[in-house]
């Protein structure tokens, strides 16, 4: 950010007391921005970061004068609002995750109508066609894998619509924006448990659990064969950072190469924890597509960077805040 604002422009993060909206305002915090506001519906006891010397705002961003309050002044904003989860709550929940483009909308008037310089939506790997996503054996998703458009039903198409009309405020207001699709982010200060954590997070509270309590069963929602790639929090809070401060126009791809199987990912915790689980596995549970990952060509040629921190590497921190907080017996905050 540091190119683009000084440190009398106000930063505004919506969905600033979820996970990955927590940790770019530590981020933005640290970098030593004085003016942040951080927005997010939940209760101010339920944000997963907040910090007193920032403006923190409870509001409901589908509603539109709450959007105006938030933008009130701003000269940056980071929309990372949206009601989501996992697997499990995107596919019991699609009419819940549409409503978000409600944010999305509203946002976009108020930063058009207050002024804001330039701003960032948060998108996700969920708008990539269905079609491209059957094989385990994915090559990697290119941004022009969006279209012809077959996203994530519900969730997916939220994203893939606001999008769009993020396009189209540039074209037709002016209003500087970029669009960054999200590839399985993964780290502490996240949910871990109530039905909206991912893969990660999941498998982290079962063996955690499991170890505690001496009974090294564990059940793995499809055959575990089903690819992806998580990308560390530390390197998505990086990368959105600098594609907020880039000159791209098209959405980008902001994830991890490395894919690796479910059951590859229980592997690795597994090896943390000093442990082996016996696994079974339900066919019937939700799953989603059987094959994911980013592909990078566009962010290495147009920043000269990618994520690059290892899934070996970025669950031992996830680990152990997990199970710290299941062994000081807290519950898991619930949000995106």
């Amino acid at each position: 950010m540091d190119k683009l604002a000084n440190k009398d422009d106000l930063i505004v993060v919506t969905g600033g007391g979820g996970f990955i909206g927590g940790h770019l305002v530590a981020r933005l915090r640290n970098m030593g921005f004085q003016r942040l506001r951080s927005v997010d519906v939940k209760p101010f006891d339920q944000w997963f970061q907040k910090f007193p010397e920032v403006d923190n705002r409870q509001l409901d961003l589908q509603e539109k004068e709450a959007c105006y309050e938030a933008c009130n002044g701003a000269a940056y904003v980071f929309n990372l609002a949206a009601d989501m989860g996992g697997i499990g709550f995107i596919e019991m929940n699609k009419a819940a995750c549409m409503l978000s483009v409600l944010i999305n909308t509203h946002m976009l008037l108020a930063a058009r109508d207050s002024g804001v310089k330039r701003y960032l939506y948060t998108s996700s790997a969920c708008v990539y066609a269905h079609d491209k996503q059957t094989d385990v054996h994915n090559p990697g998703l290119k941004e022009s894998d969006a279209y012809p458009a077959q996203p994530e039903d519900g969730y997916g198409w939220e994203k893939l619509f606001s999008e769009r009309m993020c396009r189209h405020f540039t074209e037709d207001y002016g209003l500087q924006t970029r669009v960054v699709r999200f590839h399985n982010v993964y780290g502490p200060y996240g949910c871990w448990d109530g039905g909206r954590e991912k893969a990660p997070a999941a498998m982290c509270r079962k063996v955690i659990k499991g170890w505690l309590a001496n009974d090294h069963r564990m059940e793995i929602w499809g055959d575990g064969e089903q690819t992806r790639s998580f990308m560390y929090v530390d390197d998505c809070v990086d990368g959105t950072l600098r594609i907020m401060t880039s000159d791209l126009t098209e959405p980008i791809n902001l994830g991890s190469e490395q894919m690796v199987t479910i059951n590859e990912l229980v592997d690795i915790i597994e090896n943390i924890a000093g442990v082996k689980m016996q696994r079974s596995y339900n066919l019937n549970a939700p799953k989603g597509v059987r094959g994911r990952n980013s592909e990078n060509t566009m962010i290495r040629a147009k920043l000269g960077w990618e994520p690059s921190i290892r899934l070996e590497e970025g669950l031992k921190p996830t680990f152990e805040w997990i199970k710290g907080e299941i062994v000081a017996g807290r519950q898991s905050l619930h949000g995106g």
